[in-house]
């Protein structure tokens, strides 16, 4: 094989390489870290896909209308990893989430700092914050 065709395949895989590095976006970027918000709701879906993990929730409004929102959490592997499961928290549960609001406000989404149960279980970013392989 030319050593040039070599070296030019090489570069573009690099170079494309490091286009997926620089695409993946920081919390601070898409959420404001001085706009701590608290929503209580019900869990319709917990997406643990990579590269994070996503818990939606149905909650009510101000003028009594059903909102939905999304807060992105850690990597689900670190989720898994330190004790969550896709049970944990089973769909119509009713939790508070606290966290921070999403830059734009006019998205009902933010990022997950903490979850509370009704029970008083709490789950952080990356899974449980207590117990066996707590963070």
């Amino acid at each position: 094989m030319n050593r040039g065709l070599l070296a030019a395949g090489t570069v573009v895989v690099i170079a494309l390489g490091v286009q997926n590095v620089l695409a993946h976006h920081s919390f601070a970027a898409a959420y404001d870290l001085d706009d701590a918000v608290s929503v209580t709701g019900k869990v319709v879906e917990v997406r643990l896909t990579n590269p994070h993990s996503w818990f939606f929730l149905e909650v009510e409004g101000p003028a009594g209308q059903v909102e939905r929102w999304a807060f992105e959490a850690g990597t689900p592997s670190g989720m898994i990893r330190n004790g969550y499961s896709p049970s944990a928290i089973p769909d119509g549960s009713e939790v508070t989430i606290n966290g921070f609001r999403a830059k734009d406000k006019t998205q009902t989404m933010g990022m997950l700092r903490e979850l509370v149960t009704p029970d008083g279980r709490t789950f952080g970013m990356f899974g449980p914050t207590e117990g066996p392989g707590a963070r």
